[in-house]
């Protein structure tokens, strides 16, 4: 008779922040997040895909049964995301007004698909929440600042300048949500900051790669690298693994995704995935993390390689799935289908959205504006919203 294998070691609960709710499952924080945990508060949303077209400054409203674009209204100049509030009864569009003196914030009601009255607000290149939800962060890039602001009202609460953070946009939280990192685009390094007491706590330099997955080939042929000769990196979007220790960071340079340790912030490791590595979605499971790669930098505007997106799962942290996307294509931000079969994507150098089958890597293309960016899926399962595309708890 065989002996009986030891158990596993119950989850030790997560003390979070005040005033955050508490985190159901110490070993997959995206617990939360699965298909069957749409909130009462979404109940009656319309189900549309909102994409903000940075170059016509508008956004294309896709319904995502019949694939169609339904509805396309203005708003204000470089809208850049669609960003789903805290209590998640509001769409917000930042318009960061690139070049100009300041921007402005949409509001989108999920009930009816429509526009409110836009705020004017600095800079508001991305946005999130606190975990308490009393704060949106809005991510003033220009301005290495991130100002905290009233989530309904907008108006100014304090600001945290982050003077070593050039190109500061993307977040993720910490699982007790008392600190998050930031990635610094144009410093290759991310910062971290502590949202207990309001300050920076440090910057980590990412470092580059000896290697990198050579142009138009699957990273999970280890043989299809070359020589790195880039000095700094461009780090854009971050995610948390699923037990809260680890954060994956894309970067679009590296043509990867750097490992870094959370309690030590430290580079622990770095894993190799396709040409401008960009976003970072977890499945609805919270197995899998999805990447995608751009394919082109907006450097000069040239196409460095094919867009692609590949599946990393958390577990081992292996990519165990690479989809092409047909024709080259440019897949940058979105996120998962409330039931997780689908993952849309903005195609931001080819003027479309990708809707991509998450089993078979199938992909279908709709039509938009002007160089789709931050697109939204709604409504998605979760009890609150961090930000950004939408990044539920």
């Amino acid at each position: 008779m065989r002996a009986r294998e030891a158990a596993a070691p119950a989850a030790v609960p997560v003390v979070t922040a005040s005033g955050m709710p508490p985190v159901v499952d110490p070993n997959n924080l995206y617990s939360e997040i699965g298909a069957a945990h749409l909130s009462s508060a979404v109940k009656g949303d319309l189900e549309r895909v909102y994409v903000p077209n940075l170059r016509s400054n508008d956004v294309s409203v896709i319904d995502p049964h019949t694939m169609k674009v339904v509805d396309r209204f203005k708003v204000g100049i470089s809208p850049q995301h669609v960003i789903p509030s805290w209590d998640l009864r509001t769409l917000w569009v930042a318009n960061n007004a690139e070049r100009q003196e300041t921007g402005s914030l949409t509001p989108i009601d999920p009930a009816t698909g429509k526009p409110g009255r836009q705020v004017d607000v600095d800079d508001p290149y991305n946005m999130y929440f606190t975990p308490d939800g009393k704060s949106a962060i809005v991510v003033a890039e220009a301005r290495r600042r991130l100002d905290f602001r009233d989530p309904h009202t907008m108006a100014m609460q304090y600001k945290i300048d982050v003077p070593n953070c050039g190109g500061i946009n993307h977040a993720e939280f910490s699982i007790d949500g008392r600190y998050a990192l930031f990635t610094c685009e144009f410093d290759g390094a991310i910062a971290r900051i502590d949202l207990v007491n309001r300050s920076v706590l440090g910057y980590l330099k990412l470092s580059m790669p000896a290697t990198r997955v050579r142009e138009g080939f699957d990273p999970r042929n280890p043989g299809a690298s070359e020589i790195c000769t880039r000095k700094k990196g461009m780090p854009q979007d971050v995610r948390i693994s699923p037990d809260g220790k680890r954060f994956y960071v894309a970067d679009m340079m590296a043509d990867g995704v750097h490992i870094v340790d959370g309690a030590s912030f430290t580079k622990v490791g770095f894993i190799p995935s396709g040409p401008g590595t960009h976003g970072l979605y977890p499945s609805r499971d919270g197995k899998y993390l999805y990447i995608t790669n751009r394919g082109t930098h907006r450097i000069h505007g040239k196409r460095k390689g094919p867009g692609s997106v590949d599946v990393l799962e958390f577990a081992s942290e292996k990519i165990v799935a690479h989809w092409a996307i047909p024709n080259g294509g440019s897949p940058d931000m979105g996120n998962v289908s409330a039931d997780g079969k689908s993952l849309w994507l903005a195609g931001r150098f080819d003027d479309v959205v990708y809707r991509i089958d998450t089993k078979s890597g199938d992909v279908r293309s709709v039509k938009v504006g002007g160089e789709p960016h931050g697109l939204t899926v709604w409504p998605q399962p979760g009890r609150y919203s961090l930000g950004h595309t939408g990044n539920l708890r």
